[in-house]
């Protein structure tokens, strides 16, 4: 459920036209709805209400923006984190860095002395070395740092390559076959409570079969290392719930996922940890963008919009389907190709897509846009870093600057050697 819908032939969030903000703030725009984001982190919590011990940690990669933040850490949420940057957010935007799970397989030692210094509340860790080096970060400023080993089941998640992270042959975790004697050696060293395990097979995850065997090859492992002395309070199950993008797809609810986890976690006695990002954040915001031209084409017209792919990514990262929409429609409908105005011919969104028919200053939507939409973007061809707006009822905030050309030009330098 989304609160993104038509209100006298225009498109509001919630109780905002998109006319207005684009009239006010221009275009393109993500548009988030502060009602869809909470009632997300609602649902997700109650389809856990059969596991009884739980920590859930926001995915921030998914939409890093404090305003976001801000509304999750009041809702409870704690965050999953895969940078210093990503760290300072969670911390800025109210949440405990005990309620802080620090991922990724590239952790500097100066982030993870950032972290101990914060008070995190767990490493995931993703090989032995980092363990020895956290172990001795730790140490030498007289603490234990709680951490879990992530382990790498070689599960295929059945979702796009380059979010599969659970395959023997992805750079996530330790190989499930090493993860006993990994875990044996670091869990003796000093400042370092090795606690647990964690896992994360990929994300928009279409079916529970992989997760369910991810889970059972987990749970094996718990026995075993519980079997060889080790305690183990802590399970980090990883998020990668998937979400519709587009009309008759169907996805997992999280009361089905948390059913599933119920059953197969049953005995486990261990705090499970969740990281869910998209299925809290994907259908809450929308990427507002205008008409510039339809232009005709061999086979079917170019609309050409002001969004591009420096906006959002993910069609020409992954080839993934964002509906597109039209802000005010009439009914009638045209069948074209949609595209942005970077220079580069991969910057498509859809080719020979059934559309509303849109013409010249017209506004539309991608929809799904909340999650992995404004945290990839770029400046690419040297456009402007594309603005944030928040909406909570019939008002709205700009959460994010639109950061123009001339900003980021006048962040560079040319050397004495270039000026003489």
């Amino acid at each position: 459920m989304d609160h993104f819908a038509l209100v006298d032939g225009v498109m509001h969030c919630e109780g905002v036209s998109l006319e207005r903000i684009a009239a006010d703030v221009g275009s393109p725009v993500y548009v988030y709805s502060a009602a869809t984001f909470t009632r997300h982190a609602e649902v997700f919590r109650d389809g856990l209400a059969g596991v009884k011990r739980k920590h859930i940690a926001y995915a921030i990669k998914a939409n890093p923006n404090l305003a976001v933040l801000r509304l999750l850490a009041n809702a409870g949420y704690g965050a999953d984190v895969v940078s210093g940057g990503e760290l300072a957010r969670a911390i800025a935007a109210g949440i405990p860095a005990s309620d802080i799970v620090f991922s990724g397989v590239g952790k500097t030692v100066a982030e993870l002395t950032k972290a101990l210094d914060a008070g995190l509340g767990q490493f995931n860790l993703e090989l032995e070395e980092e363990g020895v080096v956290l172990a001795a970060l730790a140490a030498a400023g007289g603490r234990r740092a709680d951490a879990v080993l992530r382990v790498n089941p070689d599960v295929d998640a059945g979702t796009h390559a380059k979010i599969s992270t659970g395959k023997a042959e992805n750079k996530f975790g330790v190989p499930i076959s090493e993860a006993r004697a990994i875990f044996d050696r670091l869990a003796g060293l000093p400042g370092l409570n090795l606690r647990g395990v964690a896992i994360h097979i990929g994300s928009q995850l279409a079916d529970l079969a992989p997760l369910e065997a991810a889970y059972r090859r987990i749970g094996q492992l718990v026995q075993e290392l519980r079997a060889a002395g080790h305690t183990i309070s802590h399970v980090d199950l990883g998020g990668g719930l998937g979400v519709p993008y587009k009309a008759g797809d169907v996805f997992p609810t999280p009361a089905a996922y948390g059913a599933m986890v119920a059953r197969v976690t049953d005995g486990w006695d261990a705090t499970l940890m969740f990281e869910p990002g998209r299925v809290i954040a994907g259908n809450a915001g929308v990427l507002l963008t205008r008409v510039i031209w339809v232009k005709p084409g061999v086979t079917n017209p170019y609309v050409i919009v002001d969004a591009a792919m420096n906006d959002l990514a993910r069609p020409a990262m992954y080839d993934a389907w964002h509906d597109f929409a039209a802000v005010r429609p009439t009914g009638a409908r045209m069948t074209a190709n949609i595209a942005g105005p970077v220079c580069e011919s991969g910057d498509t969104f859809a080719m020979g897509r059934d559309i509303d028919s849109v013409k010249s200053g017209d506004l539309a939507i991608f929809r799904t846009a909340g999650a992995y939409g404004a945290t990839m973007a770029s400046t690419y061809n040297s456009r402007a870093l594309v603005p944030e707006v928040l909406v909570s009822g019939d008002r709205y905030a700009v959460v994010a600057d639109r950061i123009q050309p001339e900003t980021i030009l006048a962040a560079e330098r040319l050397p004495e050697w270039l000026t003489a």
